[in-house]
Parts: structure tokens; sequence; C-alpha cells
């Protein structure tokens, strides 16, 4: 099926990479086809691989883009079975991916024939599922969204887009948005003074609030008393993406279909009463992430809503002993 949209477009953008995505994939299946019919296997094979499992590992850019920025505008339409599918084969592609990266870091040290029979079925199976996943796109999810969005939406995604990244290519089209967007006074034109923040303990400048969360070593991300998305700090090395055109989507649908039931529980203790702190510890490329809930209450002690604190502490598990304010030097 042939989408009428332009180079540029986030459309034509997300179809050229299945392209290339899957040409990665056809030609990973080629080489562990050959070698294990001719039983061999040299250097270049192996070099090759590995450069395959590069773009793979880059390619988590574009599922990020559809996950993070298509599927919560689409959600706003009222579509919500499509991206919920999609969003699962995402996490079945990240699954396979995986263990390609796994095998790759281990299986050499192992029987050769072995190693060949592994990465057999795994090239089968990401070269099929990746193949059906991307006409399911291609053919019902990207028209779905064509028909749905307005042009200004489409801008939006086009911005969102780019402050994310593409892999395998870059789009013909990828404008400076930041740039476009920056306006200068007229000479002489006065600027509107920033609104000024009065809390219980002083003050802050709309400014000067919005840099003290993003200079915190932690990320932030609010939900409203409705479960709707409301706020998320915008610190230079989050640990998880965040778009912004997550804000005033229901939260359950920012996660995997299999946690939201852990979710809900969360949400529905914090709204009782029962809890007040949810806290969980993964692993995530070698660092130890963090990841705490929080009630927000009135001074009532009314459900506001919640906040979400992610930290990565690998290095805090380090630390031993004092570090004195006297200690301190350039």
């Amino acid at each position: 099926m042939m989408i009428p949209v332009s180079p540029g477009h986030p459309i034509h953008t997300l179809m050229e990479e299945h392209k290339a995505l899957l040409e990665f994939a056809h030609e990973l299946k080629r080489i562990s086809d050959e070698s294990m019919d001719d039983f061999i296997f040299d250097g270049d094979d192996i070099q090759h691989i590995h450069h395959i499992a590069e773009h793979f590992k880059e390619a988590e850019k574009h599922y990020q883009r559809e996950e993070n920025v298509l599927f919560p505008i689409l959600e706003k339409h009222g579509v919500t079975q499509p991206p919920k599918m999609m969003w699962s084969e995402h996490n079945q592609i990240r699954g396979l991916k995986k263990e390609l990266y796994s095998l790759l870091e281990t299986g050499l040290d192992k029987d050769l024939e072995e190693f060949q029979g592994k990465l057999s079925v795994l090239a089968k199976g990401i070269d099929d599922l990746l193949s059906t996943h991307f006409n399911k796109e291609n053919t019902i999810l990207f028209p779905m969204a064509l028909r749905t969005f307005s042009q200004s939406e489409w801008s939006d995604v086009e911005k969102q887009f780019n402050e994310i990244g593409y892999c395998c290519f870059s789009p013909e089209t990828v404008r400076n948005t930041a740039a476009e967007e920056t306006v200068s006074p007229e000479a002489g034109e006065a600027t509107v003074p920033t609104d000024e923040i009065l809390l219980g303990t002083g003050s802050f400048s709309k400014e000067q609030l919005e840099a003290c969360l993003n200079s915190l070593p932690f990320d932030l991300t609010f939900i409203d008393k409705d479960d709707n998305v409301g706020y998320f700090s915008e610190s230079g090395d989050r640990v998880f993406l965040r778009t912004k055109a997550v804000i005033g989507r229901n939260v359950q649908l920012c996660h995997p279909e299999k946690s939201v039931h852990i979710v809900n529980n969360i949400l529905d203790a914090f709204k009782t009463g029962k809890k007040n702190v949810a806290e969980f510890w993964i692993q995530m490329n070698q660092r130890t992430i963090h990841i705490r809930y929080f009630a927000v209450r009135d001074k009532a002690g009314q459900y506001m809503g919640t906040v979400e604190v992610t930290q990565d502490i690998t290095d805090l598990k380090k630390i031993q002993g004092e570090k004195r304010l006297l200690d301190w030097h350039l």
C-alpha cells in the first residue's frame, strides 16, 4: 500500500526506517543461513553482524518516537487499541534483539555450531517479526494517523521527532525547530515580565522554578488526581524519555499492558491513603536505576496526584567515608 507522503514528513521517515531495518534483518538472516549451510563463519561475518546489531540498538529511537509522540496523539483522538498492539510488538522485538546482543557478547566463547544454531533461530525470528510488524504499521497505523492528525499536530510531531533523533539515515528535511521558534523582540518593544510564583516559604519566577527543577539530579514526572500526565522535568540526561506529546496522556497508556495492573494498584493505594510511597530499582545498561513514586496530598491530606522520581544511583552506591565542605576544590 502506497501512502502519499513527501520526503521529510514524519510518516515518510518512519517508513524509510522500516525499509532500512528490514534490509539489516534480511542480511542478518542471509549470513546466518549461509553459515549453517557451509559451516563457514569468518571474522568478516562476525564484524558484519556486530555492525547490524549496532543499527538495531540505534533503532530504539524509531520505537521511542512512535511510543512517545505518535501513540499519545492517536490516543487523544480516541484511537487506543492499535497503539497498544504495536507497543506490545515493540517489546517482543526488543526481547529478540536483547537475546541477539547477549549471544554476540558470550556466544563466540562456546561451540561454533551451537552459536550458529542460536543465531539462525534469532535471525529468522527478528526477520519474521519485523516484516509482519512493519507491514501492520504501514497499512493500518500510519494511514490512521494521516486521516486523524491536523496539520498543526503534524508540525508538533516533526518537532518532537527531531528532539528524539533518528536511526539508519537522516530525513531530507530535518529543520532546526528551536531556531525557527526563536523570535527576537522588535527594537524598543518591552518584554513581558515573568510571573512570580508565590510559595509558602518564598517565591520563584517561572524561569527560575523551571531551571531549578531541570537542574535536579533526578527526573520528575507529575501525574494529576485523574491519572493524567501533567508535567515532566527536562534534565540534560533523563533516564527515561519523555516528550511533550504525553502531557495530558492517561498514565496507564504510558506503560506496557502487562504492567498496567501494577500501576493501578499503586495509584489505588495512594488514593485510598493505604500507601504514600512505592519504590523499585532495575539494572539498565550496567547502571542501577532507582524509581520512586510519592503520593502528593494537600494540607488536608486529600490526594492531588503522584510524582515519579527516577534517579541513576550507580555512583551513589560507591560512596564511603566522608567528603566535607572544606574538602571541595575547583
